[in-house]
């Protein structure tokens, strides 16, 4: 809320311990949510006649421990990089769907992407975490940012449950 100071939030009561840091101010919210994207090649979008929003370039999966799925992603991010000879450097964008900040602040300074390059329209801290359309919303937003930044290539980032995440590369 842009009402909202700094010293509210640190006065937010933590939620799931009471000497821990996780608070209604850091974390999103869960949303309802329903969505529908329609993935298909180039060539039977150009017959249809259907705009093309992106394309997916790649994508790659990592696991790890269940107790660290918030840094999961970091693995599946820098694999993905290695295989299309790429750095974050080469990045215009990454939406990375956080539950809870910590996991963004670990994410983006473990693969060292810059803040302005990452979750540019706030995260699902700041627009919500819809259950059963998560991998839409943060693919919508991603495009949606490639095209209000004039990027042309970015990652989307989603922990799932058990210690696992996925990224996608896509270019516009």
């Amino acid at each position: 809320r842009a009402s909202t100071s700094v010293t509210e939030l640190g006065e937010l009561k933590p939620v799931f311990d009471d000497a821990g840091q996780v608070t209604a101010g850091n974390a999103s919210q869960i949303s309802d949510g329903a969505s529908a994207v329609l993935v298909v090649s180039r060539d039977r979008a150009e017959a249809e006649g259907w705009e093309i929003l992106a394309s997916i370039v790649d994508q790659s999966t990592s696991g790890l421990s269940p107790a660290d799925v918030m840094t999961a992603p970091i693995p599946a991010v820098r694999m993905l990089l290695e295989r299309n000879n790429l750095t974050i450097d080469d990045i215009d964008v990454v939406e990375h769907n956080e539950a809870f900040g910590s996991a963004s602040c670990a994410v983006a300074k473990e693969l060292d992407i810059p803040y302005e390059k990452f979750n540019v329209h706030g995260g699902a801290i700041a627009i919500g975490h819809p259950l059963g359309s998560t991998g839409t919303r943060c693919l919508m937003t991603l495009i949606n940012a490639l095209r209000t930044t004039g990027g042309s290539k970015g990652i989307v980032t989603i922990c799932l449950g058990g210690g696992n995440a996925v990224a996608v590369l896509i270019s516009i």
